[in-house]
């Protein structure tokens, strides 16, 4: 998720700061969100329009197998 995120960050030209800043957390916040993969669903919506993103399945919600 966060590799996925970061890069599309860099293609719409934000840096994380900005967008945390856009979707109304804290730069320090979205950091800690995105290490340990946990956004609330407000946060994945703001992100999905900011971002354009139109799947956020294969994002926000991977399968982890244990």
């Amino acid at each position: 998720m966060i590799n996925e995120l970061r890069g599309r960050f860099v293609a719409k030209g934000y840096t994380q700061i900005q967008v945390a800043q856009k979707i109304g957390i804290s730069p320090k916040a979205l950091g800690l969100k995105l290490k340990k993969g946990v956004l609330k669903s407000n946060e994945i919506e703001a992100l999905m329009e900011l971002l354009e993103i139109e799947d956020p399945t294969p994002i926000f919600f991977a399968k982890k197998v244990t």
